[in-house]
Parts: C-alpha cells; structure tokens; sequence
C-alpha cells in the first residue's frame, strides 16, 4: 500500500503519519486492542423464506510439503482420495448426491475439469453432474458457496464441494514463439515446408515458461505485496516471526491432542500411508532470525519461516438443506449462513480481504464482532495477517479507505485461528477454504461457541467472508 498511503500521509497534520498511527509494536507483549465485548446473542441465523443449508461433515487428505509424498501423484488423485474419504465418513450414498464442485487454481491440462475425473475415478455415477472453479486461494470457497446456491434456489439438495492443488507437478510450457512453430508443424504439407520451420528455430525458442504465483496486472509476485503490506503498516520482522511460532505451536498441540478430526490416512500408491500434514515445525525466534529475506533483498521482511509453503492436498465437504439431511438420519455439524466476496486494488490492497469481507458479512447478518465466538482466517503471510488486524483496528483506515464511519475492531487473539492455520498446516491453493470452514465447525462444537467467521484473501485483490453457525447439539 506504500504508493496508495504516501499521499494520505502527506494530506494528515504533521504530527499524525502512518508510522505513528500504526506503531511497530511486540506481537508478544502488545495485544492490538479489540472491540468492547457485548453480550452476545443466542439467535439463530435462521431466515423466512430462506432455506437452511447445512454442511454434514467434511474431510481432507493431510496437507503435505510439495515435493514429498505426493509428488509423484496427479492432482485428480488427491481429489479422488478425499471424495472417497468423504464418502467413507459420512456412508452417504452415491446416487444421491446431485452435484459435484471443485476448486482449483494451477490447472493440470490432462485433466480440465478435475471434478468430473474425480468423482468418476471416486466412483460416482457418470450421471451425476461435476464442474471445476477457480478463485485464487478462494476456489474452494467458491465451490462451498456454488453448492450453497444451488440448493437454495431448489435445484439440488445434496452437493458435494471441494478444492485440490498439486504444487510438486505443475505445468511448463514452451516458450510463446516454440508453440507456434509446433502448431505450425501440423499444419506444414511437405518436407520443404517441416524443413523450412525447423530452420527459423533459435536457441531462445527452447527457454520454458515457468509458471509463477504473481499478478498478471502488476507483474508482482504475491509475496513482494506482503513486504510492502508489512512495511505500510510499520509490521516488524520480529513481529511476523512470533506469529508465525504461535501457528507452527498452535498446530502442533492440535495435533497432539487430535482435534484436526478432518484429517484423513491416505495410502499412498507405492510409499507409506500418510496421516498427518508434514508442514508442522515450531522452530525458535532464534533459528527464523537466521533466515534472510525472500522477496524483497535484502531488506524485506517476508521469510519462508513467517510464510505459507508450496502445498498439495485435497479436501471435500458434503452440503445439504438440513431438511434433506434430517430426513437421511444426519447431525450436520454447522449452518452456512451468510457470505460475501469482495474486491480490492490488486497492487496496493491485494492481501486485505479479510479487512473488507469481515464487517460486510457481519452487517449482512446482523451480528457485531463481539458475537463472533470463533475466527478462521487464511493466513498466507505472518505479514499479511497483522496488515488485517491492524487495519480492521483502524477509525482511519475505515474512514478514508473503505467508507465507513468507524472501525470493526480486530478479532481477539484468543479467538483467532487456535489450531493453527497455513502458515503451519499448509495451504493447498484451491483446498484451504474447505479446511478453514471445518475448523470453524469443529472449533464452535469444542469451544462451546454459537457463530465463526472464515475468511481470506486471494489474488487479484479478491477476498472472501462467511459466518458459519454451529448446528444445535
């Protein structure tokens, strides 16, 4: 946001800059302050008219490190693993489910629609309907919310979302100028004409294509947005590594304890059975000073310890209107309630789409931040976390960036992603918004909680909010 806020500063009195409104502070020793706490309400979410659409259960494969385990799979198999898994937890059966939907963002081109070679691979009648999605790290999002529409507007009662990403085998691509000469070749009717396109071939024809996780409108990687994020809002690189220590230790006690239920074994064809993600490493403050700056060098801020990692993995929840559910014998684990998707300049605000979505969802359901028992956000960067926190805290940055008259405050860290989150878990691109919803469910049920918030960012400047609210026990 540097280019954005420079011209805010200069407009602000002189005693008042960006730095000083937004502090460098201990994350440790410093709390950001929260919205005052209400009593908070026991209603339902429930409207007239509107159906009940439930979330029964899901499921995901374990979230690995690229690279390791899965990498010599394709991505339907991670897909086709977790709807197995799912129809193995929930014995629902196959013919009736009425639609299949998945997310996804780096596409395997053998595979285009990776949901109908899954659900077919899974088992599924070829009958029944599948299709792919795409939103950045808001894909399986989409797919929750595409099912959600669905059977809201009656036209299914049962549906089945997800979201898959293999990041150890991605697509790359000859060069522009090798691929038309290719096509050519099919084209060409004679020796001469082969010969005569094999001549114009120079050796920079053979340099590939590598795909890269930047913006196609900027050109900027997403993690040289997060430097410029942490530095717009004065966020020290000590600050970043301690939240990145408190998911990594979050994670592992969750582990531990065997909360993170949706976790599923997957055999491996040829290697082991794999049951737990791989990603889970607290280190020290000591050992992530050591690393040095991985986008912006040698000063930035952003490090592989204070981000989320390159990821496979799959995961699969299964939606239903809860008078469908009911009727088939089912205790749905959680309402989906409201959502949001919401938009933001792609160069200066790319990562703050929980800044936006969270108090447009909360109005819409008519809740305060106080109601909010539990908070899963995407944590892509330690970075990009404390940019939202910092700015939902923020009168100023509501007032002259997101017109509104006042702040929606920052979510309490004791309420704030306790079993850890992407950073330390993993974050399969188009499988995180699936685990972020089950967390929520299985978080309310633990905790004794009523409403959660899931939110997160996604490239192009794009964000996504959604109240979830725990099925009555």
């Amino acid at each position: 946001m540097t280019s954005m806020l420079s011209c805010a500063i200069r407009s602000l009195p002189a005693t008042s800059t960006w730095a000083v409104r937004f502090s460098v502070r201990s994350f440790s020793c410093s709390p950001l302050s929260h919205a005052t706490v209400q009593p908070k309400s026991k209603k339902t979410l429930a409207k007239n008219g509107v159906k009940n659409i439930v979330v029964v259960d899901g499921v995901r494969i374990p979230f690995l490190q690229s690279g390791t385990s899965y990498a010599d799979l394709m991505p339907h198999d991670l897909a086709r693993a977790s709807l197995q898994g799912l129809l193995n937890r929930t014995s629902v059966p196959k013919e009736v489910v009425d639609y299949i939907v998945y997310g996804t963002v780096i596409q395997e081109v053998k595979t285009s629609n990776i949901a109908r070679e899954a659900a077919l691979g899974a088992g599924f009648s070829d009958k029944t309907p599948a299709h792919t999605v795409t939103m950045a790290c808001i894909s399986s999002n989409q797919a929750m919310t595409t099912g959600v529409g669905l059977i809201a507007s009656g036209q299914c009662d049962v549906v089945v979302a997800g979201g898959v990403e293999l990041m150890s085998d991605v697509p790359i691509r000859h060069s522009r100028k090798m691929r038309k000469t290719l096509l050519s070749f099919n084209r060409a009717k004679s020796l001469g004409q082969r010969l005569a396109l094999v001549a114009k071939i120079r050796p920079d024809y053979f340099a590939p294509e590598l795909p890269a996780v930047a913006e196609f409108s900027t050109s900027e990687t997403m993690g040289h947005s997060a430097d410029r994020l942490a530095a717009a809002f004065a966020i020290s690189r000590v600050e970043q590594d301690e939240y990145a220590l408190r998911s990594h230790t979050l994670a592992r006690k969750a582990q531990d304890e065997g909360l993170l239920s949706d976790v599923i074994p997957f055999k491996v064809p040829g290697k082991d059975t794999v049951i737990k993600d791989n990603g889970v490493r607290p280190s020290s403050m000591e050992q992530m000073g050591k690393l040095k700056a991985a986008f912006v060098k040698p000063y930035g801020t952003v490090t592989a310890a204070n981000s989320s990692f390159l990821t496979d993995g799959a995961s699969a929840v299964l939606i239903m209107s809860e008078e469908k559910a009911l009727a088939m014998g089912y205790k749905p684990k959680a309402y989906l309630r409201d959502f949001v998707y919401v938009s933001q300049d792609p160069k200066d605000q790319l990562l703050l789409g929980p800044t936006y979505g969270t108090p447009k969802v909360l109005e819409k359901a008519g809740l305060t931040l106080a109601d909010i028992d539990v908070f899963e956000f995407h944590e892509a960067f330690a970075g990009q976390i404390l940019a939202n926190l910092k700015a939902m805290d923020s009168d100023w940055f509501a007032q002259n960036y997101m017109g509104r008259k006042s702040k929606v405050g920052a979510p309490p860290l004791e309420k704030f992603n306790k079993w850890g989150g992407s950073l330390s878990l993993g974050h399969p691109f188009g499988a995180t918004g699936c685990r972020l919803v089950m967390t929520a469910a299985h978080r309310l049920k633990k905790e004794g909680g009523q409403y959660g918030v899931v939110a997160a960012c996604a490239a192009g400047g794009q964000g996504h909010a959604m109240i979830v609210e725990l099925y009555p026990q």
